[in-house]
């Protein structure tokens, strides 16, 4: 065959490959070790200087031109493959994109963020402290001293004989004392607490506290009453009616407990209340002497309330949820029965 036949034949082969594969093939078969090109290679031995220059530069002519048509071969089918891809992979972006569900908020963040609202409006500022508590800041700062009484109130899970998982968010109003250095302080201070009680319908051993404190100079019992009047119609709507009735908390003298007006029976007295008209919903109080002097407060110059409500109870009561332990085992049914609130 002639050299100008097998460059012919070779390129007629070249443009008519369609995959990589067969251009591997074509380009094994005219430019590897076994290819035509590579007899008339052999047949140079026996040809005279001037005809094996000539033959030569012939042949690696052909391979040149050979080895371009591959590469563009190559590019080409390479091209192709993109552009099929691209057709195949195209998004048409006037069809509706995908819906992704959105979660429910959970009903005790839900009633979290409305209460934080309520008291930041009213100029508070929201404080947080550890869950592993100290014996001190948990007891013995609160007017709880070692051998109290009311330490059986709380049935505490203890760590060691000094630690101990927080029974009341108290210990984070303490740390705020220290820290302010006897000047006034109006905080609210959410987070979990724990303490030994039975898991029933009405309680468990781990809940969500929201307490408030407020120090400063002629705080009085009437700050008091106004600020949770304020805060439980704000929560519960002005129709309810409130009553503050004596109480006793270690750490607060005089000491008050809240009843709101039931909200199923609207006081006339039902099942829910007992048939007494009123749901106790929080402790307060006037803040201890013995709390302010263990803070370096001077009890005679500053004078502060606090107050303790559970946010599942309340959450319960405003949601009429009937058992505490839906909070906790995340079920769909539940969960979804609520307002989504805010994000």
């Amino acid at each position: 065959m002639e050299l100008h036949q097998l460059l012919q034949e070779a390129k007629e082969k070249i443009a008519l490959v369609s995959t990589q594969a067969e251009l591997g093939d074509v380009r094994a078969f005219y430019l590897g070790k076994k290819s035509p090109l590579q007899k008339y290679m052999k047949k140079m031995s026996s040809l005279t200087p001037e005809e094996r220059k000539t033959l030569g530069a012939e042949i690696n002519a052909i391979k040149g031109e050979l080895e371009d048509l591959v590469n563009q071969k190559r590019q080409a089918l390479l091209d192709m493959e993109i552009e099929a891809r691209l057709q195949k992979e195209t998004v048409d972006v006037t069809l509706p994109g995908h819906v992704f569900p959105v979660g429910t908020m959970h009903p005790l963040k839900q009633m979290i963020r409305k209460v934080e609202d309520i008291f930041i409006g009213m100029g508070y500022s929201i404080k947080e402290g550890p869950e592993i508590e100290t014996d001190r800041f948990n007891f013995e700062m609160l007017n709880v001293p070692k051998g109290h009484p009311a330490r059986d109130m709380q049935d505490t899970f203890y760590i060691s004989e000094n630690l101990l998982l927080r029974t009341q968010t108290s210990p984070v109003q303490v740390r705020t004392l220290l820290e302010a250095k006897g000047k006034p302080v109006k905080i609210l201070c959410p987070g979990k607490v724990y303490r030994r009680d039975d898991d029933d319908a009405t309680h468990s051993h781990q809940f969500m506290q929201f307490e408030g404190l407020v120090v400063g100079p002629d705080i009085t019992m009437s700050d008091l009453k106004g600020t949770l009047s304020l805060f439980i119609k704000k929560l519960f709507g002005s129709a309810r009616e409130i009553r503050f009735k004596p109480s006793y908390f270690p750490f607060t003298e005089p000491s008050v407990e809240v009843d709101v007006s039931c909200f199923k029976c609207g006081g006339k007295g039902c099942p829910m209340c007992k048939h007494t008209g009123w749901i106790e919903i929080l402790g307060a109080g006037m803040v201890h002497p013995n709390v302010l002097k263990s803070a370096n407060y001077d009890p005679e110059k500053m004078q502060g309330f606090a107050f303790g409500i559970g946010i599942e109870r309340v959450t319960m009561l405003a949601q009429q949820i009937d058992d505490i332990r839906h909070f906790y085992l995340n079920d769909k049914r539940f969960l979804q029965q609520f307002e989504r609130g805010n994000k």
